[in-house]
């Protein structure tokens, strides 16, 4: 699950390893699942008393163990069994993907996960399941009530598996809560199917439709969708085929929207108008943290209109624009309606095509001054010596270490010193921001950017622990006798 929100209390995530609880408030950044908690379940009309996922001896059914069931589904409907699900069916992470298993593999394991009550994460792209995989699945989600993560992506799916998930969906009787069907060419008749059951499902936070067919009218279905839809989180329609017409009705429902925080309309065409429905879009919404509209032909025009919702939005904390051809007269607008907002949470503005001049770089560094946690990516700066560009980017975790070794304290004493809280992880533009402003070790921005990298797993979220391996290693590495050591002298 590709999300990024920082969790609201770090501290208990630290000291256990069980499933997160449920975020919800301002400081929750780029969409972060909730936990599920189990819920009454209903049969659906499609499905009759005895489910195909039953096995004859039902005795046996509960009495085998959970090898043995899945042992003896194979042999019920005649597959070979998948030794990666029997080596991590007492894990909560399953990754079956590009595995080859066919209709009859997926029914194999939807009966053995009927009772399983470890695997909280399904991953199944790319395994030609079908109809009747995908029949076999939604009747083992009405019964587990444990699986919260699906990934069916790349499975060359159409309109008779959009109209089994959709009546699935409209149930609002599974713990699911993350659902990827991505790369599987639906159309926009699916994109109806689709739009249909979110409008009245509220339990799925994260769904991915990337990679698929939808065109204008499937953006106006979906469109729609945004309008009634009170529980998506995050959305991915990333490489589809929106233009104008399913731009404007797609920003028509996010108007109306109250709960997405997440959006990636990325490799599409909004073109400039498109841009400008989205500006008018930014004016308002209040909730959008993290759009991603990167590759959508939207030049310095189109760039004007979203720096005008910039000026008075104080939600969104990431905006991508890499790929458009816009200049940078056009990052100058963005950077400029930045700074006069002074109530922006923006963390991140990549422009990273753009080539930039030490006279943007000066604006910039007043933009900064205001948001400090704010960092601007662009391509490079005009003229830029490779000298000063290599002392930019000296390693950050050696500038630390050497400053901790003075101090004589450990790493996470430094690091915990600049959170507030003291805990182990701290938001991405809290950490920026701390860094920039510390004067006990000379950093620049582009250092902490490379910082962050290290640190931050897509979850809006730096963890401590991470660079405090990355440095033990280090020292290790430069230990004399070391495999490292000796590999670096030659």
């Amino acid at each position: 699950m590709d999300i990024y929100e920082p969790l609201d209390d770090p501290e208990t995530k630290d000291e256990s390893e069980t499933s997160p609880a449920p975020q919800d408030s301002d400081e929750t950044l780029y969409c972060e699942a909730e936990a599920s908690q189990a819920v009454g379940k209903e049969k659906p009309a499609w499905e009759c008393s005895e489910t195909d996922l039953e096995i004859e001896d039902t005795e046996k059914f509960f009495t085998t163990g959970q090898r043995e069931l899945y042992l003896e589904a194979c042999k019920l409907v005649g597959v070979v069994p998948a030794s990666s699900f029997i080596q991590n069916m007492e894990k909560s992470y399953m990754n079956l993907n590009h595995r080859g298993l066919g209709p009859n593999g997926t029914k194999a394991i939807a009966i053995a996960l009927v009772s399983n009550m470890t695997v909280h994460t399904l991953e199944l792209a790319d395994n030609c399941i079908m109809e009747e995989g995908v029949l076999s699945l939604v009747e083992m989600l009405q019964e587990n009530y444990y699986l919260q993560e699906m990934n069916i992506s790349d499975n060359n799916l159409g309109l008779k598996e959009a109209h089994i998930i959709s009546e699935f969906l409209q149930r609002n009787t599974s713990s699911l809560l993350t659902l990827q069907l991505a790369g599987n060419n639906f159309k926009d008749e699916s994109a109806e199917l689709f739009s249909q059951a979110l409008s009245i499902n509220y339990r799925i936070k994260t769904l991915d439709l990337s990679h698929n067919q939808f065109s204008d009218k499937g953006g106006e279905h979906l469109g729609q969708m945004l309008g009634f839809n009170v529980g998506l989180k995050s959305l991915n329609l990333s490489w589809n085929h929106f233009h104008i017409r399913g731009a404007e009705a797609l920003c028509s429902g996010l108007r109306a929207n109250g709960t997405l925080k997440k959006l990636d309309l990325s490799m599409n065409g909004f073109g400039n108008k498109g841009a400008a429905a989205l500006g008018e879009v930014l004016r308002l919404n209040n909730t959008l943290a993290y759009l991603d509209l990167s590759n959508n032909d939207i030049s310095n025009e189109g760039v004007s209109k979203i720096s005008r919702g910039l000026e008075f939005n104080e939600h969104l904390r990431v905006l991508k624009l890499f790929l458009n051809p816009l200049s940078m007269d056009g990052a100058l607008l963005l950077i400029l309606a930045i700074k006069r907002n002074a109530k922006s949470k923006m963390e991140e503005l990549d422009i990273s095509n753009v080539l930039v001049s030490e006279q943007f770089m000066k604006t910039l560094d007043g933009v900064y001054a205001i948001h400090p946690q704010l960092d601007v990516v662009y391509k490079a700066v005009q003229g830029l010596s490779s000298r000063k560009t290599l002392f930019m980017w000296t390693n950050p975790i050696k500038t630390i270490q050497s400053y901790v070794d003075q101090q004589k304290i450990t790493i996470m004493d430094f690091f915990k010193s600049l959170n507030p809280n003291g805990t182990m992880k701290m938001p991405v533009g809290e950490f920026r921001k701390a860094m920039i402003q510390q004067d006990k070790v000379p950093v620049n921005r582009y250092q902490v950017r490379e910082l962050i990298k290290r640190m931050d797993e897509k979850t809006g979220m730096v963890d401590f622990r991470t660079s405090f391996l990355a440095m033990r290693y280090q020292r290790q590495s430069q230990k004399p006798g070391t495999q490292c050591s000796q590999l670096n002298r030659r």
